[in-house]
């Protein structure tokens, strides 16, 4: 079934992700209240909220997209060449914006298919739910409600590795490591990119960080398809 995908007609796509402000204590009284009921169902009962919130950004209603780095795979003298192109800034309307441009553009393709690693759980979800927070029309390939699963043009890694067992989840990271593919976390991880937004102020540490993530995922979909990954050399980062 993998292989009736053309690698062209697919989006591959990873998200960052910060909480909405640098620290609990910048939140209103009464979205105080609402984080620290929210806190109480994803922590034990000696975590402290104000604690907690360091993992806010997580949740599309207590977070916010700081980059969206999407990629495609193109062939060029039969070898594959992936082109990747980065959406950050500390503006999220703006950022989703250009995104969502680019994504309506996108998916006028017939095929048009988007791609990610534990991309159903979290990065297609939580830029539909980004974009209606800031008020921006969803894209078609987002706007799934009511679509028959069939209809619903998403590729997921992550599940796709699954084969139909839903007890355990796996990290990108790890499967990188099997299929023996260059690991996209050898500078920072999801755990540290609200530090290096929020003190090191660092968001092109982060974009490159993003742009590896989507690399591996779209790595890891071709050695499931039993082809060549892509050569170093055979990467175009888009201005």
């Amino acid at each position: 079934m993998i292989n009736s995908y053309k690698n062209e007609d697919i989006l591959f796509l990873d998200i960052e992700t910060v909480p909405q402000f640098e620290s609990y204590n910048q939140l209103s009284d009464e979205f105080k209240q609402l984080w620290d009921k929210k806190a109480k169902k994803i922590s034990s009962e000696d975590d402290i909220a104000e604690e907690v919130y360091q993992r806010a950004g997580i949740y599309a209603e207590f977070g916010k997209i700081i980059c969206i780095s999407v990629g495609l795979i193109v062939s060029k003298d039969g070898n594959p060449f992936f082109r990747v192109k980065s959406f950050a800034s500390q503006n999220e309307f703006e950022l989703l914006t250009d995104f969502v441009d680019m994504l309506n553009k996108f998916s006028a393709k017939p095929n048009a298919t988007l791609c990610a690693h534990n991309g159903k759980e979290f990065d297609f979800p939580y830029i539909a739910r980004r974009c209606l927070i800031n008020g921006i029309k969803l894209p078609k390939i987002l706007d799934i409600a009511g679509k028959k699963p069939w209809e619903v043009m998403f590729l997921d890694t992550m599940e796709l590795w699954k084969f139909g067992d839903y007890k355990h989840y796996t990290s990108l990271n790890l499967l990188t490591h099997v299929f023996n593919i260059p690991t996209p976390k050898d500078d920072i991880d999801g755990s540290q990119v609200a530090e290096v937004f929020y003190k090191e102020k660092d968001l092109d540490r982060i974009v490159r960080y993003c742009e590896k993530d989507v690399l591996a995922v779209a790595q890891l979909f071709l050695r499931y398809k039993n082809e060549p990954i892509i050569d170093s050399n055979n990467i175009e980062v888009a201005s």
